[in-house]
């Protein structure tokens, strides 16, 4: 039903908007520096090991915990905060959930951004061109798509991780973080166009055998100028809606990178390298579960807004979706 979806995509909006908030609005805060020993240092990386894997303020606190914070408190110590405790470093778990929100999203919109591009351009030239182009380029599509997408990932991010690792002496921490975040969005990005692209090429080809586009070869408009002025505006609802369908699918491959160790390196936070360092903490003696519980909670939840979304921006600007599919 046409009114439960649009239900559902309120819900999707207002789950998004309070995610997206509340790790924009505390990065001030997540990002802000601290100072710790001799050195200044973002909060979210700030740690003292003497207070590490402390429960969060609702949890029951062991006498030894309270006697280790008030031991650092008399001191000159930082001291982390325990809105979700700390973790086996001693930082904060709340400033690093909420930053790693902020790269995890960053890179899933970047990737889909590239995504986008790169399936518009080539189902574009695909449907445009048509003949043996048209040909080589969708069989190299299907050949793509019959390989799994996130092995292609993880071997892509592996071997450039692996040239990058041999020039990483010659970089700056920093830098070093900066390549590998290019990595892993061009390399999430480079696999997520397939559909994309074969959505785009239907398009062209359907929009090619309209009238006013005979008419348009009729008297004799220059190709270049068909496809700017007649074709690439109508393609911009298709683009907007598997974008909007590509992001959660980004977010989700990053996440499960960095849980394997080969995306989001430490220091910085991801909601993935955070869920893997939650996950070594759950056993059966002391399991402190809320270090699984949140990165993974902002995941779903983000997940889940972005797909009711996305379905409901398909239903308004796909001629080719069907109304009552709710």
């Amino acid at each position: 039903m046409e009114l439960s979806q649009r239900r559902w995509a309120r819900v999707g909006w207002w789950t998004l908007a309070f995610v997206v908030g509340l790790c924009v609005l505390a990065t001030p805060w997540s990002f802000g520096s601290v100072h710790v020993g001799t050195i200044d240092a973002p909060r979210y990386a700030a740690s003292n090991l003497e207070l590490n894997l402390l429960p969060p303020y609702w949890h029951s606190l062991p006498a030894e915990d309270a006697a280790r914070i008030e031991r650092v408190a008399a001191s000159t110590a930082y001291v982390p905060g325990r809105v979700l405790g700390t973790d086996a470093l001693g930082r904060d778990v709340l400033a690093r959930v909420l930053a790693g929100g902020i790269f995890s999203m960053a890179i899933g919109l970047s990737a889909a951004a590239v995504a986008v591009v790169i399936g518009t351009l080539w189902g574009s030239l695909a449907g445009f061109a048509g003949g043996r182009s048209d040909a080589i380029l969708m069989r190299t599509v299907d050949v793509l798509y019959g390989l799994p997408s996130i092995l292609l990932v993880v071997l892509l991010a592996v071997a450039v991780d692996g040239m990058v690792g041999r020039v990483g002496t010659k970089l700056s921490p920093g830098a070093s973080q900066l390549v590998g975040l290019a990595v892993l969005l061009v390399a999430i990005g480079g696999t997520s166009w397939l559909t994309m692209s074969r959505v785009i090429r239907g398009q062209v080809l359907s929009l090619r055998a309209q009238p006013f586009m005979e008419s348009c070869r009729a008297v004799g408009v220059p190709p270049l100028r068909q496809f700017r002025v007649h074709i690439l505006p109508n393609l911009v609802g298709s683009m907007v809606v598997y974008a909007t369908l590509t992001v959660p699918s980004a977010i989700l491959s990053e996440s499960f990178l960095s849980f394997l160790g080969i995306g989001v390196r430490e220091p910085v936070p991801s909601w993935g390298n955070l869920a893997s360092a939650g996950l070594s903490e759950v056993n059966l003696v002391t399991s402190r579960w809320w270090l699984l519980a949140a990165p993974c909670a902002l995941i779903a939840l983000t997940l889940v807004a972005l797909n009711f979304i996305g379905d409901s921006l398909r239903a308004r600007l796909d001629p080719t979706a069907t109304r009552s599919r709710w």
